[in-house]
């Protein structure tokens, strides 16, 4: 044989995924006590030496492919019924496989940033909650963070049983969530933690569908800018420590004024591996998983992506709609946390980024088979990470159960359906999904600011008029224009549905929001040299060059 070919054949074998020692290869999604979901065509695949017949014997029936010209084979098994009887996989191809411990029920993603990926361990009740932990039907897989923009085909993970060991340092949101599904059907589960502390949405989709969409033109602009500078370590390092010198002094400094210490610089990151990067997250954690058989996703995001909430009503939804396309199963339910309060109050009413990405999550249920839990009351002014969990998943697995498994339970916070101004007043209709409103903890409506033609907000007087009608007034403003609620970073209110769930932020007005993006700075053209002039010509008037207008402060 010719020596050239030989060499491209080794080199092939080399790249195609478990054919350099010539054996079928299986991801790691697929192995031993995972949990296939039930009542659906699942797919199972590997690679094996191109060309070689696959064979895949499982519930009494063999399914065949062939490996294609990359070796890879994949199979789809016939819809099976929740089974809580361990099963073996047998695979055949160049060598064989067993697969054991299967378990068939009800398997669902759990994705984010840090608040999806804060551990049952960091749980106020975590110590408790690991005691109850040992649930052999409930099975977890826990995805490493790998940022790259190289579609990876496998990653290093595995399914575990439920138990204190494996429960601690899983997701705290999906951990309960799944315990709940398991409990209430009777049905084993299966969840994947696939989140990354700090990640932007941007990170999870894939990056040519991203590039190649115009409403994130300036957005991957800016990226491919900061691409272009590439990353110096040895710069960032010698930054860093200088930040860090500095940082001590002013930590000395308010030590002897008895002030507080201010917040110690970040080490520095490669942001061309980390989790903002669009396509990084798709092509290191998801793309390994894709296409394994799901019920759906929960979701519990948005931190990252406040300071650009208006781009966000177009991302978030563009994000679900790639994930379904990706994942050919159809438009599988997919629930979101919406962003807890957070930071510190605020003694005036007024804009806010929080408010506004909270209002783009809220949008974004126009998308069918999708929900959001409404967590404005559990959060912690001085915590990112509200440490509350358990009420989080208890909120989300309303939705699941009442939209997917057919239970009669309230699952949908009150959100706003119309408003009338009529002379000093505003009455705003809420649409409750079958309930009725009521207050908390005082009798008073709290919440409410009311603007008129000005757009000067103050809070405002409020009441229930109605099962579902709230009249909110301020005598300082005889001409109301419109009222918001619960409309600030760590909003201070207390009106709830029946069954406890908050009423949804919400304004009525249509204001220009904080996060529009400002127009660029435009400097002015260097000077030409003037071109001879008559004597009697005029001289021209110089340019006055263009400024962009000041920011607003969220």
């Amino acid at each position: 044989m010719h020596r050239k070919l030989i060499h491209s054949l080794l080199l092939a074998l080399a790249l195609t995924p478990g054919l350099a020692s010539a054996e079928l290869k299986l991801p790691s999604v697929i192995g031993d006590h995972m949990v296939l979901q039930q009542k659906q065509s699942n797919p199972i695949w590997g690679w094996d030496t191109p060309g070689t017949k696959v064979s895949v014997t499982f519930a009494g029936k063999m399914y065949a492919a062939d490996a294609d010209k990359d070796g890879k084979w994949t199979v789809k098994l016939d819809p099976q019924v929740a089974n809580a009887n361990p099963q073996v996989m047998n695979i055949k191809g160049t060598t064989a496989k067993d697969v054991q411990d299967i378990l068939i029920g009800e398997v669902w993603m759990c994705s984010g940033q840090s608040n999806m990926g804060f551990t049952v361990a960091g749980d106020w009740k975590g110590d408790l909650e690991a005691l109850a932990s040992k649930h052999p039907g409930l099975r977890l897989f826990a995805l490493p963070m790998v940022g790259t923009q190289d579609l990876k085909t496998d990653i290093d993970a595995k399914w575990e049983l439920s138990n204190a060991d494996t429960a601690k340092p899983f997701s705290a949101v999906g951990f309960f969530f799944g315990r709940y599904l398991h409990e209430v059907l009777g049905v084993p589960v299966g969840l994947i933690d696939n989140a990354w502390g700090g990640s932007s949405a941007e990170a999870w989709v894939r990056r040519s569908t991203i590039e190649s969409d115009p409403r994130f033109k300036d957005l991957m602009e800016r990226w491919k800018t900061t691409e272009k500078n590439g990353f110096d370590p040895v710069k960032a390092k010698a930054d860093f420590e200088a930040q860090t010198a500095k940082w001590k002094e002013a930590v000395a400094a308010a030590k002897a004024a008895n002030k507080p210490a201010p917040q110690a610089p970040r080490a520095p990151q490669n942001p061309l591996t980390g989790q903002h990067r669009p396509g990084n997250i798709f092509a290191g954690m998801m793309h390994p998983t894709l296409g394994y058989g799901i019920k759906g996703v929960i979701w519990y995001q948005g931190e990252s992506n406040a300071g650009r909430a208006l781009e966000y009503r177009d991302l978030f939804p563009f994000m679900i709609t790639e994930w379904r396309k990706e994942w050919k199963q159809g438009d599988f339910p997919f629930y979101w946390v919406q962003l807890a309060d957070f930071m510190a109050y605020k003694d005036q009413p007024g804009d806010s980024a929080w408010a506004e990405l909270r209002e783009a999550q809220t949008l974004s249920q126009k998308l069918p088979n999708s929900g959001q839990a409404v967590i404005t009351d559990l959060g912690e002014a001085n915590d990112i990470h509200p440490k509350n969990k358990y009420d989080v998943a208890a909120r989300l697995v309303r939705w699941a159960l009442a939209k997917d498994y057919g239970i009669k339970i309230a699952y949908r916070s009150p959100e706003l359906k119309s408003h009338e101004i009529k002379g000093n007043k505003v009455t705003v209709t809420v649409d409750c999904f079958g309930s009725g409103l009521r207050t908390v903890d005082v009798n008073d409506v709290k919440g409410f600011a009311i603007c008129g033609e000005d757009k000067k907000w103050v809070w405002a007087q409020a009441k229930i008029v109605g099962n579902d009608k709230v009249e909110v007034w301020s005598e300082a403003v005889a001409a109301p224009k419109a009222v918001r609620f619960a409309w600030s970073d760590n909003p201070v209110f207390n009106l709830i549905s029946k069954e406890g769930l908050p009423v949804t932020p919400f304004r009525t007005d249509d204001f220009e929001m904080v996060t529009k993006p400002k127009p660029a700075v435009v400097a002015p053209a260097p000077a030409k040299p003037a071109a001879p002039v008559k004597p009697t010509a005029a001289p021209a008037k110089p340019a006055e060059p263009k400024t962009a207008a000041a920011p607003k402060k969220a």
